[in-house]
């Protein structure tokens, strides 16, 4: 029998990058996944890929997420995936003294309002069942300070707490329900193309980005879809309030030089 076998899987920002891998990810498992995205087409065509179930969702949206739960008022796995850096539409500052209050608020909106609701509805969701698995996708960006990207490290962060609240709110009710979080450094998806750009110096951008990174390459989608599929699964039943980073290495305390003849 396949890992994920009878399981219903919501993930979020499932039209591409990370969402997406996990998706396939569930489905080779045997999951029922719908696949929800901001981007109907997105959506569509990774739903259409793998014989899932596609959703519109803005996950900063109250009512997006109440139509998903009179759609499908009940699963087993709920990820909250969806994103953003705040760099998607220009490369606008978000440091602590020039953001505006505006980008500030955008990015939490998504990042951290979307998994606040997505945590709300998962928990409704899987209580008449006593039983199921939230993961929450932070990032390594919110365990250090991110200067040019205040407001999505706080975001992550905020995240990274809100996913033990949520475990221990769980327990308390005698639920379950678990709840994790995953911790992503540098993974290479479509969110890094604003950075990287397309010109002659990509290769050089791609390489600066690692270059304190002791594994001294971008991490892969499929990689962090592994872990999912692990917290997702029976095999992770005793995990909650747990955070799990994969980062090449970038946390375990200093960055390991390579070696010289």
């Amino acid at each position: 029998m396949r890992r994920l076998s009878k399981k219903t899987c919501v993930v979020t920002g499932a039209g591409r990058g990370i969402g997406a891998a996990i998706a396939r990810a569930f489905a080779r498992e045997g999951a029922t996944v719908v696949v929800t995205d901001k981007d109907a087409d997105s959506a569509a065509d990774v739903a259409r890929e793998i014989g899932g179930q596609a959703r519109q969702l803005d996950v900063s949206s109250e009512q997006d997420w109440e139509a998903l739960a009179e759609a499908w008022p009940a699963c087993d796995v709920v990820v909250n995936n969806a994103g953003i850096t705040g760099f998607e539409e220009a490369l606008r500052p978000h440091d602590p003294e020039t953001a505006s209050l505006e980008d500030w608020r955008a990015v939490h909106a998504v990042n951290l309002d979307g998994t606040f609701l997505g945590c709300r509805y998962a928990i409704r969701a899987m209580r008449p069942r006593g039983a199921g698995s939230i993961i929450n996708i932070s990032s390594r960006s919110g365990l250090v300070g991110i200067p040019a990207a205040a407001a999505y490290a706080s975001s992550k962060a905020a995240v990274r707490n809100h996913t033990k609240s949520v475990a221990l709110y769980c327990a308390e009710q005698e639920l379950n329900i678990r709840c994790n979080s995953i911790h992503p450094a540098a993974v290479l998806t479509p969110m890094w193309e604003p950075m990287l750009g397309t010109g002659p110096d990509r290769e050089a951008r791609m390489a600066g980005f690692v270059a304190d990174t002791p594994l001294r390459r971008f991490g892969e989608p499929d990689e962090v879809a592994a872990l999912a599929v692990m917290l997702a699964s029976d095999e992770a039943a005793y995990m909650t309030g747990a955070e799990l980073n994969i980062d090449g290495g970038l946390l375990a305390g200093s960055a390991a030089a390579p070696k010289t003849e």
